[in-house]
């Protein structure tokens, strides 16, 4: 299994220094004494990477960037690849066997994690209290070119929805949950698949899985808690999954139920993302606590954490978009006295944590796909070996079982020349028939000799 692409396995270094022009498109925009530590993800960088379809000003200044775009466009030719061969895989059942590189975004209810995803999607989620998503999810992201128009589809089971409009998402999403899982508050193992293509989001594949409840309410099921768990665990205790971690900013970080979670199945946070959602409901006097944290200095994880601010329910119900809610949270961070320098560190906004999340997933797959590869050639070789020992398939008309009943009476009669000749098919350790009878010949001779003498038969029995 090749990659159809050369660039896939390149150094660190150049990975790092192409994960970091992907999000410098836009006009780099001063921010204070030091710019120069700024990661560009600016404001035109936003409203080139991750706004609705029909939202975005794309100016003629961020369309002809030159070399730098070009850069930008080599980068995701190499990215695609990467992400569309696992998902394949994934479409073909292979996750039922072998475990495929992905990342798994769990968060306890209510943390903000449907608004990450729509933030990073531009497209409206199932949303509301309680448990929202009842079946894990498959978003699958595919940037287009500029040109290129929005298109949509929802996969489950043996149907498959065509979207025209990003209005059409939600209610599609929980149609399909409705089907899969019923219309009451159960949850489903079943997957959805969700696809978006635009020229507005990053090439990214994310998981969603059910929010993390401790009790039941209303109609749920009594272990309902339970269930969710077993549900989340399947996926996060994979070596190959990349955890994304949602938690609320004005929450005690270490009380979270889905980093306890993560932190069980990956207690060196190894592979372990942090999201700190909702930095605008953080008590002041806090903050600090809070930078600390995205610094990695409270509850260490290898892989680090970013902060994001969404859109709020009073958002939603004001009908802002994602686009003004993407510029609201590029000027939240800028303005505010504490996390302004998370902004320069690149652990802040939306934007950065797309380019963050498409770097970290594609050195996974590039990571995972070696072992993969030596997986999927021994799971290939026993499947074939299987259906050697199964034979042909069962004749169906006159002339195909005619043809297998002369093919059974040669092989029939090539079996019994070559065990006349010696020459049958045998195993290794295996004794061939003509070896085996000349053997019980041979005893059979030397019994005969050991009992009897010549002439003592004749004298027994009279005969002399």
């Amino acid at each position: 299994m090749e990659l159809p692409l050369t660039g896939a396995h390149q150094p660190a270094s150049k990975l790092s220094h192409s994960r970091i022009t992907v999000c410098n498109w836009g006009r780099r925009k001063k921010m204070g004494p030091t710019p120069q530590k700024a990661r560009n993800c600016d404001s035109a960088s936003v409203s080139n990477h991750l706004l609705v379809n029909g939202d975005a000003n794309v100016t003629k200044e961020t369309q002809d960037m030159g070399p730098e775009n070009n850069l930008c466009r080599q980068y995701e030719e190499k990215v695609r690849p990467c992400i569309d061969l696992i998902d394949s895989l994934r479409a073909l059942g292979v996750e039922k066997d072998l475990a495929l590189p992905a990342i798994a975004v769990i968060g306890d209810q209510s943390s903000g994690k449907s608004s990450v995803l729509e933030a990073l999607s531009g497209v409206a989620l199932p949303r509301g209290s309680g448990i929202v998503t009842r079946c894990p999810l498959v978003l699958k992201l595919k940037k287009l070119r500029q040109e290129e128009e929005w298109t949509g589809k929802v996969i489950y089971r043996d149907i498959e929805e065509e979207l025209s409009d990003p209005s059409q998402v939600e209610r599609e999403v929980n149609k399909a949950q409705n089907v899969i899982a019923g219309e009451g508050l159960g949850i489903s193992e079943e997957l959805i698949s969700l696809e978006i293509s635009s020229p507005h989001v990053p090439d990214l594949t994310l998981i969603d899985l059910p929010g993390i409840t401790r009790v039941a309410v209303g109609n749920q099921p009594a272990d309902i808690g339970r269930q969710i768990k077993r549900l989340i665990r399947t996926y996060i205790q994979k070596q190959e999954t990349i955890n994304l971690v949602v938690v609320p900013s004005n929450v005690d970080i270490a009380t979270t139920e889905a980093l306890s979670m993560a932190q069980e199945v990956d207690p060196e946070g190894d592979r372990t993302i942090g999201i700190l959602t909702k930095p605008d409901l953080v008590d002041k006097g806090t903050e600090d606590e809070v930078v600390n944290v995205v610094r990695n200095l409270v509850y260490h994880l290898k892989k680090g954490y970013m902060i994001v601010k969404c859109r709020g329910q009073q958002d939603i119900q004001e009908q802002m978009s994602l686009t003004q809610a993407l510029q609201n949270e590029r000027s939240f961070f800028e303005d505010h006295p504490h996390f302004r320098a998370l902004l320069e560190d690149g652990k802040a906004t939306v934007p950065c944590l797309a380019e963050r999340l498409t770097s970290e997933l594609i050195k996974h797959i590039c990571k995972s796909l070696p072992l993969l590869e030596n997986q999927i050639k021994e799971s290939h070789q026993k499947v074939t070996a299987d259906l050697q020992i199964c034979g042909m398939g069962v004749p169906e008309d006159d002339n195909e079982k005619t043809s297998f009943l002369i093919d059974k009476i040669n092989a029939f009669n090539q079996d019994i020349t070559a065990l006349v000749q010696a020459q049958e098919t045998v195993e290794v350790l295996e004794t061939r028939l003509f070896t085996k009878l000349r053997n019980e010949f041979f005893n059979w001779n030397t019994e005969i000799e050991k009992h009897f003498k010549i002439g003592e038969c004749l004298v027994e029995f009279g005969l002399l």
